[in-house]
């Protein structure tokens, strides 16, 4: 009897071949990301092309150009970025606490490698005076290959 249940599945239940299918199709979904990324880097690395969102733009608003130019130096000293532009006297009106404020703000433009925008917005978050600092980023689609190298270049570790 064993026999013929291991041949013959119970009525209402899938046969364990479906099951293993339903497992491949699930686990090929959630590693797609991964191994998307990984086709592009290999990619990148055989043809020398570049890879759209290898690198990103980071915006953060700072109160005064002090700490802007304190927040830029920080960064770029922890190789967190190459680059930081400084763009004076950004209007913002926002709301805060249920009030419409408005401010002048001095406006960071930070490029970075993509990989390493979660650790630069935590480290923002620490030295920004803000309560909520605003920190966000765009990936780059596009981009100067040789400018893309430079920035490699200047964030890679001693």
């Amino acid at each position: 009897m064993d026999r013929l249940g291991s041949r013959c599945p119970l009525p209402g239940y899938p046969r364990p071949s479906v099951l293993l299918c339903l497992l491949i199709l699930t686990a090929s979904f959630l590693t797609y990301p991964m191994l998307r990324t990984l086709s592009q880097q290999l990619l990148s690395f055989v043809t020398g092309s570049y890879v759209s969102g290898t690198y990103s733009v980071v915006f953060v608003n700072c109160p005064n150009e002090q700490i802007a130019r304190d927040i830029a130096r920080a960064i770029l000293d922890k190789k967190l970025t190459a680059s930081v532009n400084i763009l004076p006297k950004a209007s913002s009106l926002y709301y805060w606490n249920g009030e419409i404020e408005e401010a002048t703000e001095i406006l960071l433009l930070i490029k970075t490698k993509t990989s390493k925008v979660h650790l630069l917005s935590s480290y923002i978050r620490l030295v920004h005076p803000f309560e909520i600092p605003e920190v966000f980023s765009l990936p780059m689609d596009q981009g100067d290959v040789h400018y893309l190298k430079w920035l490699e270049e200047g964030m890679e570790e001693e």
